[in-house]
């Protein structure tokens, strides 16, 4: 017979580990599943300061990797597995994997969410090294430099916000003629004389080899204009990986998983842990918050089950 675990957690990133953790804590058998390696987005930034307990900060790899070792100390388990569908409205809830299926009484989605990329030659290539997609994760490591911010949406005004605190200079591009933040972000932006905006402009090549040195901007009119900055921070949206769950559970208009703070979706037994769910704050120490409440709301569920 198949193994049914008491969980399975779908993603190994800090969601998905401290979930593992907190199961095997309380003595319930659990398996991640993870199809690269532990710590997801967060593995991808090369200094994260602000999570607590890291006075002078950490390698997001690291920290991902003692987040997995953390819950395998407790008896978890990891299968590094790419999955590739899930009944999760079946009894015992069933996931098909590229190493076998996997059984599980409940199922934490830990998937988080991607940036979204310009899509341009050598960004990959340059991300971590002077392209980023998270000013509050990255910004302090231009304090005094130049930076260019992509994007007029809520996250793009918070980020050159942040930016403007640390940075010479913050310049941000955008294909409109206006912000399309909300009204609070305008004048403060407008304010901050380290701020200048390029409107009815994208950006259309990155320079550099090993490092970001210039991005060329292009305006409406089709001239090019080749800016010098250390850094390029895109802000153009996220996009939640949940195209495993579509169809099965609550999804909001951008894709999310509904889940409050409970982190419970609409399938009784599953929960939506980190970036994946629907929330305000997407933060590595919001996404640990998540795992812990979901271990919680799972006991009760088994024990009622």
């Amino acid at each position: 017979m198949n193994r049914v675990y008491d969980m399975v957690v779908v993603g190994g990133g800090p969601g998905g580990y401290t979930a593992a953790l907190y199961a095997a804590r309380a003595g319930l058998d659990v398996v991640v599943l993870e199809k690269l390696s532990a710590g997801g987005q967060m593995a991808l930034t090369e200094m994260i300061d602000n999570y607590p307990g890291f006075d002078e900060g950490i390698d997001g790899f690291e920290l991902g990797e003692r987040m997995q070792r953390g819950a395998e100390r407790f008896g978890a388990q990891t299968e590094l597995a790419e999955v590739l569908s899930m009944d999760l409205k079946a009894e015992p809830k069933h996931v098909v994997t590229s190493e076998g299926d996997f059984y599980g009484r409940t199922v934490v989605i830990a998937t988080g969410a991607g940036p979204r990329p310009l899509g341009l030659p050598g960004e990959q290539a340059l991300t971590g090294r002077g392209v980023h997609y998270c000013a509050a994760c990255d910004g302090m490591r231009y304090r005094g430099k130049t930076v260019v911010v992509v994007g007029g949406g809520n996250s793009a005004a918070a980020d050159a916000l942040t930016l403007s605190r640390v940075a010479k200079k913050v310049i941000v591009v955008h294909r409109r003629d206006t912000l399309r933040a909300t009204k609070v972000y305008h004048e403060p932006l407008m304010r901050a004389e380290n701020v200048e905006f390029r409107w009815n402009s994208r950006v259309t090549d990155l320079m550099g080899q090993e490092k970001l040195t210039a991005v060329m901007v292009e305006n409406g009119s089709g001239v090019r204009q080749e800016l010098a900055c250390d850094g390029l921070f895109v802000s153009i949206g996220r996009k939640p990986s949940t195209d495993l769950v579509r169809g099965q559970t609550e999804l909001d208009e951008n894709g999310y998983i509904v889940a409050g703070e409970s982190t419970e979706t609409s399938i009784p037994g599953v929960y939506a842990v980190g970036d994946v769910r629907t929330k305000t704050v997407r933060q590595v120490v919001t996404a640990v918050a998540d795992g812990a409440c979901a271990v919680h709301h799972a006991e009760q569920y088994l024990a009622e089950h």
